[in-house]
């Protein structure tokens, strides 16, 4: 998993399973948007990332999933430092789930909160 978007945003799991998915990466110049913080598609895409891994996981060899919506709200701004991105379910049912994603700084603050709606993509 360190390839494609992943490995340009420089992504690391710390964890990742059907039930929690835990992501951190360090904020840097490349990504920030034009007045010099963490640009709102970063967020978005580790939102996405997060559910998108642990729905992956949960649903195993019975097929794959897709992202059908993404809610991301960004609640402060970060110039620099490591930002971690935990995500748990809220819901997983036969045909979608729904994955919640929090976003902290160093101090433990919440900087971006979303959710990823997930459709189960089931093998006949």
């Amino acid at each position: 998993m360190t390839d494609g978007l992943v490995g340009l945003l420089g992504l690391t799991f710390d964890e990742a399973s059907g039930d929690r998915v835990v992501i951190r990466w360090k904020v840097r110049p490349e990504l920030h948007q034009p007045a010099g913080i963490m640009h709102g598609g970063v967020y978005c895409t580790v939102v996405e990332t997060v559910g998108s891994v642990g729905g992956t996981l949960w649903l195993g060899d019975r097929g794959s999933v897709v992202g059908v919506s993404n809610q991301t709200d960004f609640l402060r701004a970060v110039r620099e430092g490591e930002l971690v991105a935990v995500g748990t379910p809220v819901h997983r049912g036969r045909s979608q789930q729904l994955w919640q994603v929090e976003i902290t700084d160093a101090e433990g603050r919440l900087v971006s909160r979303g959710q990823v709606r997930l459709q189960n993509l089931t093998r006949d």
